[in-house]
């Protein structure tokens, strides 16, 4: 296998382009699936990668509980400077770990708390606080229930309050929270899927952007929503995660409702310059997903042969 072994650690760097093509080329909701799908599968690439590397690096030091086939010189040969590798994979493993691990706690234990909080609140399904700080948000759950407070529906006017009640409904029907959680995942285990997750912020955003103007039938006033909302909360802590209460790069999504909007097809056609950049991108990403697969695969193989019966 040689230094091939080692693509699933860089080859995320490859799915760039696409994530900037995905964001202004293709429609919201293609985009958003798009992305994280990517993401998932080259993080979880990765990770199975960090953990083959340390388990042929480490399996022939003294003491370990590992296969003695495991560290058969055949083995480790497949791994360039296995000593080296393995040993530097435990830390950066341990650290993938912990990232995941505490973004998991911490989106739990805010969802619970939100939960808890609001549960003696009346309504089911919208939960108005009287709180001077201007904010809104989704809370995720078999009941989702939309949080918002007083100070921000002052500042709105009734045709935009609409507004902002459809883009939060978008958010709970959509499922959005379960792309944001997954790609900030990946993007914790690689940290070259960083582009990937900022993309991911603006495409679910966009895409509830897009079904608020389809359900309340005004592009205009939905972007007039978005921006005075954003006005209003400027500089003013969220007392939330930001997978649930980030805004994303308002003057972008005030512009894009601006525009006429996105075709409803997946694609753009690959017999346009843009088509053609786009194809080209999800291809060289696919790729390189498949490579990064190929490779951990390959050396899980080469594992389960040198495993004694």
């Amino acid at each position: 296998m040689g230094v091939f072994v080692f693509l699933p650690l860089v080859l995320p760097l490859s799915a760039w382009p696409v994530a900037r093509l995905a964001e202004t080329r293709l429609h919201p909701r293609t985009a958003t699936r798009l992305l994280t799908a990517v993401a998932v599968v080259m993080a979880v690439c990765s990770t199975l990668c960090l953990a083959l590397l340390m388990v042929v690096g480490t399996a022939q030091l003294p003491g370990n509980p590992l296969p003695d086939g495991w560290s058969d010189p055949q083995v480790r040969a497949a791994v360039p400077y296995d000593e080296v590798a393995g040993r530097a994979a435990i830390p950066a493993l341990g650290m993938v770990a912990a990232a995941c691990a505490r973004t998991l706690w911490r989106h739990r234990r805010v969802t619970r708390g939100a939960r808890r909080a609001l549960a003696a609140l009346p309504g089911r399904t919208v939960a108005v606080l009287p709180d001077g700080t201007p904010y809104a948000y989704a809370l995720p759950g078999r009941r989702g229930r939309i949080v918002v407070t007083t100070a921000l529906l002052a500042g709105l006017a009734p045709a935009e309050r609409r507004a902002l009640f459809a883009h939060e409904r978008a958010h709970l029907a959509g499922r959005h929270q379960r792309h944001l959680l997954a790609a900030h995942l990946a993007a914790r285990a690689t940290p070259f899927l960083r582009p990937l997750r900022t993309a991911v912020l603006y495409t679910a955003e966009r895409w509830a952007d897009e079904e608020a103007a389809r359900a309340v039938g005004d592009r205009r006033t939905v972007a007039r929503a978005i921006g005075r909302a954003a006005l209003l909360s400027a500089g003013t802590p969220v007392p939330t995660l930001p997978a649930l209460a980030a805004t994303g790069p308002v003057p972008r999504r005030v512009a894009a409702l601006l525009a006429p909007a996105p075709a409803a097809r997946s694609w753009p056609s690959a017999f346009t310059p843009v088509g053609l950049a786009a194809w080209g991108a999800a291809a060289g990403a696919l790729a390189s997903a498949m490579s990064s697969a190929n490779s951990a695969v390959a050396l899980f193989r080469i594992l389960h042969a040198a495993t004694p019966l």
